[in-house]
């Protein structure tokens, strides 16, 4: 047996857990919640959810974040966002029974968040429009910009100098769990999520991981990345 195989297994039943599954779950969008309303999500009681959280926190799945007399939760890191992604890939290949269920089905399909970045199928079509024009260059595992690609993201308004700051992985693919196609990930990702919300391109949609696509997020997305969807999607 090897050193890396308890922590695996250690995690693996962490996440396992129905409730502690369905925390993740939530927090999946990068947003942070408080104890009350992951015990709400969880279905269980608030003194078993403190034991949940508890070990999640542990593990570094969660992170703690106070606030005044309030205590927020969020995923421990993008890394926990992509490994709970990549289960929900394995699992849409698996048993009927094992399949992701959720609700909003079309909306999350058409425009979603995953961690901090823009997933679905706005995500991917934006990956493949960056890399068709030779904007980004991406491996299995990181990526690059290229000059052309530079110049059209600064453009738009993401200044990379400040992008490729900290420790984050600058950019790389992510795996879309229901398009079986990766979209951009990273902090390049996060960015450009960030600016077409800047832009009221998208917009959070309250209590889900669903983005909506404005009328003018239809035009900007068509004028500068030669996508087309249906805003009213």
């Amino acid at each position: 047996m090897t050193e890396a195989q308890p922590a695996v297994a250690e995690v693996a039943a962490l996440v396992g857990n129905p409730a502690r599954a369905n925390i993740l779950m939530a927090l999946i969008d990068g947003r942070a919640l408080t104890a009350s309303e992951l015990a709400y999500v969880a279905g269980v009681s608030p003194q078993t959810t403190s034991e949940h959280l508890a070990k999640l926190r542990e593990a570094n799945l969660l992170s703690l974040t106070k606030q005044g007399r309030h205590c927020y939760f969020r995923l421990g890191s993008p890394e926990v966002a992509r490994m709970i992604e990549s289960i929900m890939v394995v699992a849409a290949d698996g048993p009927r029974r094992y399949r992701p269920r959720w609700n909003g089905d079309d909306q999350l399909r058409t425009a979603r968040t995953c961690y901090d970045h823009i997933a679905g199928r706005l995500g991917v079509a934006l990956t493949d429009a960056l890399t068709r024009r030779k904007h980004i260059v991406l491996t299995e595992d990181g990526g690059m910009v290229t000059r052309a690609g530079e110049k059209h993201l600064s453009s738009f308004g993401i200044r990379l100098d400040d992008v490729r700051q900290g420790r984050r992985t600058f950019c790389r693919p992510c795996l879309d769990w229901s398009e079986r196609r990766p979209h951009l990930g990273g902090a390049l990702g996060a960015a450009l999520a960030n600016r077409c919300l800047d832009l009221d391109w998208i917009a959070r949609i309250r209590h889900s991981r669903a983005l909506k696509i404005s009328a003018k997020g239809e035009r900007g997305f068509k004028e500068a990345f030669g996508i087309t969807l249906n805003a009213a999607t």
